[in-house]
């Protein structure tokens, strides 16, 4: 039973006529798109429900905050649709489009209409991880590759397994909890994974879990589905203000996704992207919240890394102490693995640019996308060349 999806916040019973003439502002600005399946998630009868924050437009999206590109994505482009940012990964964007629409999203630019990142015929981005051989993983991203047709998606995945330096093949995804039919009831999607991910070359499925009511019956069954299909599934969660800042609640996520047999991977610390004020933390508060959190599991949920997924690199807060932050590069755009930095933490700081100093430790890209985009002037060596025309 596929879920059925909603654009027109009309068609939402459940909001007043009030509601829906304020939030059409938001959604004129920020792009909604729901689906019937997630809208039963949510307890229409708590205003500050927390699945409905992920989901329905919010009027704090329209207050003065952060940029469209918080993370400088456009400086990591190598070819169109492709990004090459740390030395042995690199991200292709399938897909412009998402199943869910989270009000939160660092992407959320790829969705307006002049923005043309994501690519429908990613051959340029394949031919450059081709002749790269120190690329030994590729991020599927977007968008949500998941909402792809099962065919174009596959040809996508043949193409990477027949480099053979790629080793693992990543997909980012919302669906598993957002519209988990897509994937469980698709036999040929599954398939697929299961043609393609083998003992010595994995898929990844990175899920987009943000809180432990999504994890519902239909979300186990996808889960399973991947499990058997020989997926690997880890998952990743930004730390938001309102929906998952209580440590019992971030605990019980730890715990179920532990249950489930899905690696925590990451908490993220929010990135300051346009229209995303409604969901700050400080860096104390983040800190805070999930060292108490993982305090309530296991070690197995413990394995969960807080990093900030800066412009330099991703980095790790290990301890935010009496005013001070450390910190070390978990990844480094300048290949500074290991840094370990020691800050001023003052009590406002939500991002890495807010504390004192920072500039000491990194180096800012000087290349924007327009100035890179043909930087590869190497002899193309096609792979299977022309097949993603088709479809």
């Amino acid at each position: 039973m596929q879920a059925k999806y909603i654009t027109n916040l009309d068609k939402i019973q459940n909001l007043t006529d009030d509601e829906r003439e304020t939030l059409k502002h938001v959604a004129d600005k920020f792009v909604f798109r729901v689906n019937d399946y997630y809208l039963n998630l949510i307890d229409w009868s708590n205003p500050d429900d927390p699945i409905r924050k992920l989901v329905i437009p919010n009027s704090s999206e329209l207050q003065e905050y952060g940029r469209w590109d918080a993370s400088d994505e456009d400086t990591n482009y190598v070819v169109k649709g492709c990004q090459h940012k740390y030395k042995t990964t690199a991200l292709l964007l399938v897909s412009e489009v998402c199943g869910a629409y989270c009000r939160f999203c660092f992407r959320k630019r790829l969705f307006r209409s002049d923005v043309k990142e994501a690519m429908s015929d990613v051959r340029e981005g394949l031919d450059y991880i081709a002749r790269h051989p120190e690329i030994n993983n590729v991020l599927l991203t977007g968008g949500d590759p998941f909402v792809l047709a099962t065919n174009k998606l596959r040809l996508i995945i043949e193409e990477l397994r027949s480099i053979k330096h790629v080793k693992i093949i990543r997909i980012g995804s919302k669906m598993p909890v957002f519209n988990p039919m897509r994937i469980y009831e698709d036999d040929e999607l599954l398939d697929l994974i299961r043609e393609n991910s083998t003992a010595e070359n994995r898929i990844y499925v990175m899920v987009h879990v943000n809180h432990p009511r999504e994890i519902t019956h239909e979300a186990k069954l996808c889960f399973k589905a991947l499990y058997d299909a020989g997926a690997t599934l880890v998952n990743q969660t930004p730390v938001l203000k309102g929906i998952n800042d209580d440590p019992a609640v971030l605990g019980e996520l730890l715990d179920e996704l532990s249950w489930t047999g899905v690696t925590p991977y990451y908490f993220f610390v929010n990135r300051p992207v346009a229209g995303n004020s409604g969901f700050v933390l400080t860096l104390e508060e983040v800190y805070r919240i999930v060292e108490e959190a993982k305090a309530l599991t296991s070690g197995l949920g413990k394995r969960v890394k807080l990093c900030m997924s800066h412009t330099s690199g991703k980095i790790e807060i290990l301890a935010i102490h009496d005013g001070k932050a450390y910190l070390k590069y978990h990844q480094s755009r300048d290949g500074d693995y290991g840094k370990l930095m020691i800050l001023d933490c003052p009590s406002h700081a939500t991002w890495f640019d807010d504390l004192p100093g920072n500039e000491r430790y990194w180096t800012k890209p000087a290349k924007k996308l327009e100035d890179i985009i043909s930087v590869n002037e190497m002899p193309v060596v096609p792979v299977k060349k022309g097949k993603l025309t088709r479809g």
